[in-house]
Formats: C-alpha cells, sequence, structure tokens
C-alpha cells in the first residue's frame, strides 16, 4: 500500500496537539509494517526538521509557506491534486481536520475536534469561516474518517452529521514523552518567583474554551501557586486583569513560552496539573501528566473522562468552587496524591501509538475495500 499523508499544515513548534500527532503517529506507522510505503507532503521548512529527525517516509516539499493558513489552505486545494497524479499513490491520509475537495483518489481524514461549533468564540473572523466551510467538505469528501477519541467521533456524528459506520476511532498515544533532564526545582523556584508552597500546573492555550478564567476565579480558595506557560494569545490580557481584580497577582505565573526542560521540572515539582477545558478533542496535558506520574485534577467533559479515567479527581469546570474543591481535595489528601500517580502511569501505559497506528491502517484497509466495520478504542 503507497499512502500519500497531507501534512501541508504542519508547522514545526506552533501546531500544539496537531503537530504532536502527526510527528508521533507517522514514525509509528512507518514501523508498523515495512511494506507500507509513505509519501509526506509538507512545507519546506517542515520538510527540513523531519528529515534531521531521521524520518524513513518520502519526504515532499510542498512550495508554501504554512505559517500563512490561507497560502496553505490554497496549497491544499489546487497545489496537492498534481503532485497526487504524478505520485499516483493509491490513498491519501490528511493529519490535520481538512482536506482537498477533489483529491483524485480515495482519502482518509483524521478530525481531531469541532471545537469551532462547540466552542466558535475561539476561532474568530476568516478563520471560523474558513473551519465551517472546510471541514465539513472534508468529511463529505473522505471515505473515512479517522476521530481521536470516542467524543470526537460522537461530535463528528452530531455536529457533521457523518454516519457513525463511517467514523474509525484512532485514540492518540502519549503527546510528548521526556526527553530531557528536567530543571531542578530550585532553579526553577527562584526563576519564576514559585515561594516554598505547592505549585499548580496547567499547561492550556490562553483561549476561551480551555476555561482558564475560571481557574483564575477559583485561585482565591486554593493555598497554592499556579503558573500558566505558553505563548500570549489576545486573550491572555483578560486573563491578567482578572488576576489583578482578583487582587492574586502574587500567586499566578505567566510563564510565557518555557525550554522543554523547564517544563519536565515544572511536571515534577506541581502538586497537580490542572486541566480546565469547556471542550476537548483528546486530552494531551491530562495524559502527559499521568504518564510522568503527576496528580490530575480536570474537567469532568467525556474527552478528559475518556483519557483519565480513574485516574483523575473530576470536577464541573463551569464552577470556580467546584475547582478549587477538587485541587484542595488533591493538596489536602497525600494519600489520594499517590494513589492518582499510580494510577495515572498505568492508566497512560494503555495508549501507545503503535495501537494509534494499527487503527490508522485499519481504516486505510476499509476505505480501499468500502468496509463500513467502524474501528474499537480502548475502554
Amino acid at each position: 500500500m503507497h499512502v500519500a499523508l497531507n501534512a501541508i499544515h504542519l508547522v514545526p513548534g506552533q501546531t500544539g496537539g496537531l503537530e504532536i500527532y502527526a510527528r508521533r503517529l507517522v514514525p509509528a506507522l512507518e514501523a508498523s509494517d515495512p511494506a507500507l510505503r509513505l509519501t509526506v507532503y509538507a512545507s519546506p521548512q517542515a520538510v527540513r526538521k523531519l528529515k534531521e529527525e531521521g524520518w524513513r517516509a518520502k519526504l515532499m516539499p510542498v512550495r508554501v509557506d504554512a505559517r500563512s493558513r490561507a497560502r496553505a489552505v490554497l496549497a491544499e486545494q489546487l497545489v496537492l491534486r498534481g503532485l497526487l497524479v504524478k505520485a499516483r499513490p493509491d490513498l491519501l491520509h490528511n493529519l490535520f481536520n481538512t482536506a482537498p475537495a477533489l483529491p483524485g483518489i480515495p482519502q482518509v481524514t483524521t478530525v481531531h475536534d469541532v471545537i469551532y461549533r462547540r466552542a466558535p468564540e475561539t476561532h474568530a473572523g476568516l478563520l471560523s469561516l474558513g473551519l465551517r466551510v472546510l471541514i465539513p467538505l472534508a468529511v463529505r469528501r473522505s471515505r473515512r474518517v479517522i476521530a481521536v477519541s470516542e467524543a470526537t467521533k460522537a461530535d463528528v456524528v452530531h455536529y457533521l452529521g457523518v454516519a457513525p459506520e463511517r467514523v474509525d476511532v484512532a485514540r492518540n498515544g502519549p503527546g510528548s514523552p521526556p526527553s530531557v533532564d528536567p530543571t531542578p526545582e530550585g532553579i526553577l523556584r527562584s526563576r519564576l518567583g514559585l515561594g516554598e508552597g505547592p505549585v499548580l500546573l496547567s499547561l492550556s492555550a490562553k483561549r476561551p474554551h480551555k476555561n482558564l478564567e475560571r481557574l483564575i476565579e477559583a485561585m482565591p480558595s486554593i493555598d497554592a501557586t499556579l503558573v500558566l506557560p505558553g505563548y500570549p494569545t489576545p486573550f491572555e490580557g483578560d486573563l491578567r486583569a482578572l488576576v489583578g481584580r482578583l487582587g492574586i497577582a502574587d500567586r499566578v505565573r505567566f510563564a510565557g513560552w518555557l525550554e522543554e526542560a523547564d517544563v519536565e521540572g515544572l511536571y515534577a515539582l506541581a502538586a497537580c496539573v490542572v486541566v480546565p477545558s469547556l471542550v476537548e478533542g483528546f486530552g494531551f496535558p491530562a495524559l502527559e501528566a499521568m504518564l510522568r506520574g503527576t496528580p490530575v485534577t480536570c474537567s469532568a467533559i467525556p474527552a478528559l473522562q475518556e483519557v483519565a479515567g480513574d485516574a483523575a479527581v473530576f470536577f464541573d469546570p463551569f464552577d470556580a468552587l467546584s475547582i478549587a474543591r477538587a485541587v484542595n481535595q488533591v493538596l489536602a489528601d497525600e494519600e489520594l496524591g499517590s494513589r492518582l500517580q499510580a494510577a495515572g502511569k498505568k492508566r497512560a501505559a494503555r495508549f501507545t501509538w503503535e495501537s494509534a497506528a494499527a487503527a490508522t491502517r485499519a481504516s486505510y484497509e476499509r476505505a480501499l475495500t468500502g468496509s463500513l466495520a467502524g474501528g474499537a478504542g480502548i475502554r
């Protein structure tokens, strides 16, 4: 089987969970079957980075600056088909939610979430309009749709009107496993001004659906320091203003973009990781924390319940007091924290990129044979 992979929207270092998906799934696909031929179409800058990482797949640069979303969409719709005609693969797999309208060959598209429908305030202007056009178009033009969780499958069926028998679930593996030595605790506490008390970590993008506003509203009832790493967004000013109004500037740290070693150090020293999202397609932050043995408290929403299972303390994401109660429960109960650490590692071990690759390969086979048998996920 020769499969073309549409990674035109891959921007190394800038595409978050979608980047993790592409960069972890493709090597797992390569390892799953030596007879599987993979050709990856990506921007020149992405191709250079992937070559440095030693990918065995054939890497084909598409002359587009993928940092311009509009140009990437144009390349996907107008340029990719010509490249596919020359390469003549059996199948096209679109890795990032959208797909060419006229690929000329059978295609499969991975839909990571439908946040643009469930939390439209997260995407504004032309981006929101584009997603409302391109994602439904992609699922209509694809023989199979791959969802990264049962929760996302339910959303694809409900919001996009896709027949459930056309949707295969291929759960993600762990996001970013530890690959560097963590920055020592003392250095981090000094550099970030964390003092000596307990530390909470929330690796959530500063966007409305991540619900950091209610987590901040919970902080007056929690005796700990909250660290919020990550790049600035247009919504960060509102969060900083809320911190000021609540008078808790001494206990909330907007840490900005951090090196990998610093993030690992924060996982190691954090009393718990808090994931307060209102909607998610999967839940990499919870899974990454569990993989490292950091206790997790998170929203009682379907995607996070599916990932965390019995390895987290859940709260109502619409209720700041519920968030505070869950966090304080972990801070006050050392035995509970130890149980969550052990349960988290055990739970995280059930999510592998090998199983994601196997489920993806099965979706390819269904797309080429016309089978309507859907995929199954972890129970």
